[in-house]
Formats: structure tokens, C-alpha cells, sequence
């Protein structure tokens, strides 16, 4: 029914995105706002919090209201984690918006299978540079508040601040360590739990942007790999065992009887934009025979080395590479990471589904397809965060009672096949990237 559209917001890393969603998953409207994303250091990244965080849900709600689209009954906004940034009073960021990438005070420790993020170090930053700050807020509670209602977070957000977030509650020795009480932080709602209103439109709690995108991508088959080619680089094998990796992360698929097993990467968007600058804006005819092998890690590597110190690296050039060659060898670059997810997981993959508004080039669809040795069935709105969003936004309206329906909103727009001239050539480049990246300090991938 129209009287039942849903509007899901998604605020990620280079953009944020909106779209309009009636009962069935159908877009019926969407919007896009670009985000600049701050590097003021090489250990430093974050956003300008009040253009990207509240001034831009604000802007896209307003755009979305002047088309002819009906009002939405929910809205729910998903957002990147972990990110902090300080606010006063009226929940108005005061300082910059640190995100997941700031690796100011890392340091190697014992890495984790669960998802653990840097949100006590951006805390701990915060709390020392902005000291009288009413709060320290992640981008789902700024965004919130902009719109009108409370800065409060749901659970999923929450628990991708651990060990902030202990499960139940704010942990005060980890945020007295950080600096700051647990009352600095927001309040934790139940996800897809209603907490206010915009307008007459209610509005959800929140939710993780890549939760977002799982329950409504349709990877719940054992062997389906989801990637969301995004800034980062994320990949999630689904098993039907729990089992716990080295190096990567193992956790509880929404769907009964599935877990995830995989992580995230730098070897995404921001990777593949940084090494195209010296490349031009197209790709070239090349030979699969003679590609060169990138190390995709210009700001260290997450999953599974956990390691910020890893610098960028590419091998095998000659004198008959060119730019397409260079090219083709980041966009590998990118699918070897995905098919060294894969080997480690130890589940038999059957098919890649993917998304994310890197699946607008086909360039990286083809090469996931070849490295990976996989169909890459792509999402027909790349928009998946926000269109998981807007799915959350039916269960705070009392149109959805669970999770459960979420996978009927997962569409395939197209599927990509391995091009059998490139498989096995980019198969003996995996070998020289696996040597390339090899650790020589194996207890860095101890869990």
C-alpha cells in the first residue's frame, strides 16, 4: 500500500543516501549527497559532523519531501561505525566526526574474532581534545537528534562500540578509561525500536550500516559471499557453522542456523579511487597474460592482518605495462582480498552477491568475478544500507514484527560470469599476492 512507504537513510563514508521504499521493496525515490572525507594526517580521517552527519539527512529529507512521492510512515538511518565526534547541549557537533579509519594511538594487541572497533581511542581522543563536551555521540545519534528526535542509538550500534557497549549497558571502567562517563553517551534503544517523531512520520532508533545491507541482500544460503563494495571493503561468507578464524571475524547471521565468517578491508573504493588517480578515467584493452600485482594497502590493512603500519606495494611491472595494466592490477587487487576471505573462512563458496555503489563499475564486478573464481550476482538497488534501513523503519511502525521479511525486499539486477581468458591467469597472480602480503609475524594473526 503507498500509505505504508518507509524512508531509510544511510550515511556512509563518501555519501549519504536516501530512498523511498513502499511495502515491497521497490524504490520509489532516492537521493544522493557526496561526503568529503578529511585526512589532515595519514593516521587521521574523519568527517565535517555537522555537514555530513546533521545538516545532510536534514537536506535529503527536504529534497525527498518536494518530490511526488508519498510521506513516509518511518524513517530509519544507518551509519558507518564505529565514528564519535563531541556535541553540545542541543546535540550539534563541536568537533570533527572521527570515523574507523583514524588510527592515531594504535597499537598491535590481541585481535579479536568478534567485530571490536577503535571506539574507545576515538572516545579517548575526544574526551582530552573537547573536554567540556556535553556528549560524545556516533553518527546515527547526530543524525537523530537533527531531525528532531532523541540522540540515542540502537543496540547494533551500541555493540560495534565494544568494548564501550558490554552487551547491556555502557561499561564505565572502559569509558573512565577513556576519559569520560557512561552518561556522555547516548541512550541504547532496541533495534527498529520507535524513539520519536518527524513529523508524523515515526522515526526508528538506527541501525549498523552493513547489518543494513546484509538483511536485505539475499546472502543466506551457505556458500553465498555478501561484498559490499563500498569505501570499505567488506566480506561475509555464510556458514552454518560457528567457527572462529584467525584474523577474522565470526558473527551471528540474522537468519537461524547461519553465521558470518569474514571482515573488513581498505582494499575497498578508497583504495581503488587512490590508485585509479595515476591510471585515467577508463580501462584499456590488455592481455590477461601480463598484469602486475598490487599489495592494496596505502592506510595498513584490517581483516585479517590488523595491521596499520602495512603500506601499498606493486610488483612485476615491465616495459610493456601501461596504465590499463596498472589499472586491471588494483581492481584484482581488490578480488584477491575477497578470494583470501573466502580461503581462510574454509566454507566451499558457491556465488558473490554484491553491493554497494561500487557495483555501478563494471570493472570491479568483473575482476571480483575472476579473482574470485565466482557468479557475482549484483544488487538491483545498490543503495542496500539504506534500502535495509528503510526495512527497519516498517518494524518501528508496527508494519513488521522481525527481520524475518527483510530477504524478500533482495533483488539481483544482473549477474557477472567469470571470463575463463582471465581465470587462470589472475589464479597464478593470487599466488604472487599471497606471497606479497604474506605476514612475517604469524602472531599478529592470533586471535
Amino acid at each position: 500500500m503507498q500509505d505504508e512507504v518507509t524512508l531509510g537513510i544511510d550515511i556512509g563514508t563518501s555519501s549519504v543516501k536516501a530512498v523511498v521504499a513502499s511495502a515491497d521493496g521497490n524504490v520509489l525515490a532516492r537521493r544522493k549527497i557526496p561526503n568529503r572525507i578529511g585526512f589532515p594526517t595519514s593516521e587521521r580521517m574523519e568527517h565535517d559532523a555537522r555537514r555530513a552527519w546533521r545538516l545532510a539527512p536534514r537536506r535529503v529529507l527536504s529534497e525527498l519531501g518536494r518530490l511526488k512521492v508519498p510521506e513516509a510512515s518511518a524513517i530509519c538511518v544507518a551509519g558507518l561505525v564505529p565514528s564519535l565526534t563531541a556535541v553540545d547541549q542541543r546535540g550539534i557537533p563541536v568537533s570533527a566526526g572521527l570515523l574507523y579509519g583514524d588510527t592515531r594511538g594504535s597499537r598491535l594487541s590481541k585481535v579479536s574474532s568478534m567485530p571490536v572497533g577503535r571506539a574507545p581511542e576515538l572516545l579517548r581522543q575526544l574526551a582530552a581534545a573537547e573536554p567540556g563536551a556535553a556528549g560524545y555521540w556516533p553518527v546515527q545519534a547526530v543524525a537523530n537528534r537533527s531531525l528532531g528526535g532523541p540522540g540515542a542509538i540502537d543496540v547494533t550500534t551500541a555493540l560495534a562500540m565494544a568494548p564501550l557497549y558490554d552487551g547491556t549497558s555502557w561499561d564505565l571502567a572502559v569509558c573512565a578509561e577513556a576519559g569520560c562517563m557512561p552518561d556522555a553517551l547516548p541512550a541504547v534503544a532496541g533495534l527498529g525500536e520507535p524513539i520519536g517523531k518527524v513529523g508524523s512520520s515515526v522515526l526508528a532508533s538506527g541501525i549498523v550500516d552493513t547489518l543494513a545491507e546484509q538483511i536485505v541482500s539475499g546472502a543466506v544460503d551457505v556458500g553465498d559471499v555478501l561484498v559490499i563494495c563500498g569505501t570499505t571493503l567488506v566480506i561475509w561468507v555464510v556458514s552454518d557453522i560457528w567457527r572462529e578464524v584467525p584474523g577474522l571475524w565470526t558473527v551471528p547471521h540474522t537468519v537461524s542456523g547461519r553465521t558470518l565468517i569474514g571482515g573488513a578491508s581498505n582494499a575497498g573504493g578508497m583504495f581503488l579511487d587512490w590508485a585509479t588517480k595515476f591510471t585515467g578515467s577508463a580501462p584499456g584493452r590488455t592481455s590477461p597474460a601480463s598484469i602486475p600485482v598490487w599489495a592494496p594497502y596505502p592506510r595498513g590493512e584490517r581483516t585479517p592482518f590488523h595491521d596499520t603500519g602495512r603500506r601499498a606495494s606493486l610488483i612485476g611491472l615491465d616495459l610493456s605495462h601501461d596504465r590499463p595494466e596498472v589499472r586491471r592490477a588494483a581492481f584484482e587487487a581488490a578480488g584477491f582480498v575477497v578470494r583470501q576471505h573466502i580461503d581462510l573462512s574454509g566454507v566451499p563458496a558457491r556465488r558473490v552477491v554484491a553491493t554497494g555503489g561500487g557495483t555501478g563499475r563494471p570493472e570491479w564486478l568483473q575482476a571480483l568475478a575472476d579473482c574470485a573464481r565466482l557468479p557475482v550476482d549484483v544488487a538491483l538497488v545498490p543503495e542496500c544500507a539504506a534500502l535495509g534501513a528503510a526495512y527497519v523503519a516498517r518494524m518501528a511502525a508496527g508494519l513488521e514484527q522481525s527481520l524475518d521479511g527483510a530477504s524478500r525486499w533482495a533483488r539481483v539486477g544482473h549477474r557477472v560470469e567469470p571470463d575463463e581468458a582471465w581465470v587462470e591467469p589472475a589464479a597464478r597472480r593470487y599466488e604472487m599476492f599471497k606471497e606479497l602480503v604474506a605476514d612475517a609475524e604469524q602472531g599478529r594473526l592470533e586471535p
